[in-house]
């Protein structure tokens, strides 16, 4: 199995001004051009060579092959949750149920994921992961890590490296943190459910 890079499914500039198209040219194009190429070479000949992102990230060590598999099905989350103008806007159906649920509605989990990704020390992402049951969980992971470490599926994310916004925030987390929300589209996230 080779790993590729997610096919984009709006253009390179469609995201702005939320996201820049020279932030996606390094962010997407070479940040994560670089794990793709890191995870295909640090397979090889591995008991990790054919397996999915998935099976990587849950069984991997910590060290190189599962920075670089984090990273990879990271951002390919990431990217993939984006659209300029999202026809969903807003959550439906069962995952608006359990927002209701667990979080009280939308504005409340904006509300904690955006304090979670703001809070989180360092570099990496904040994710609205289910688990077995169908509860909702807000999770801050470290560097490259995913929910699937602990067991719950990630339906949205939310990248705190500085290179997801220093070229368009520069220092101000919050204010990409908060932006973001534009451009999710609920239809993604709610599929991933």
């Amino acid at each position: 199995m080779t790993y590729e890079m997610p096919k984009l499914p709006y253009a390179t500039d469609a995201l702005e001004p939320v996201i820049s198209q020279e932030t996606i040219n390094f962010h997407y194009g070479k940040h994560l051009q670089t794990y793709v190429s890191n995870l295909n070479k640090l397979v090889v000949g591995t008991e990790f060579e054919g397996k999915t992102l998935e099976q990587i990230v849950e069984s991997a060590p910590d060290g190189a092959v599962f920075n670089n598999a984090g990273q990879v099905l990271n951002h390919t989350l990431y990217f993939l949750q984006f659209d300029p103008k999202p026809i969903k806007n807003h959550p439906t159906g069962k995952l608006a149920d359990a927002i209701k649920r667990d979080f009280g509605g939308l504005d409340n989990l904006k509300q904690e994921m955006n304090q979670a990704a703001i809070a989180l020390f360092g570099s990496g992402w904040v994710w609205l992961a289910v688990d077995a049951k169908g509860k909702l969980h807000i999770t801050k992971e470290p560097n490259g890590g995913n929910p699937l470490r602990n067991k719950m599926k990630p339906l949205l994310g939310i990248d705190v490296w500085e290179h997801a916004y220093y070229i368009d925030y520069q220092n101000k987390r919050a204010e990409h943190v908060e932006k973001i929300w534009e451009i999710i589209d609920w239809s993604v996230v709610e599929s991933r459910m």
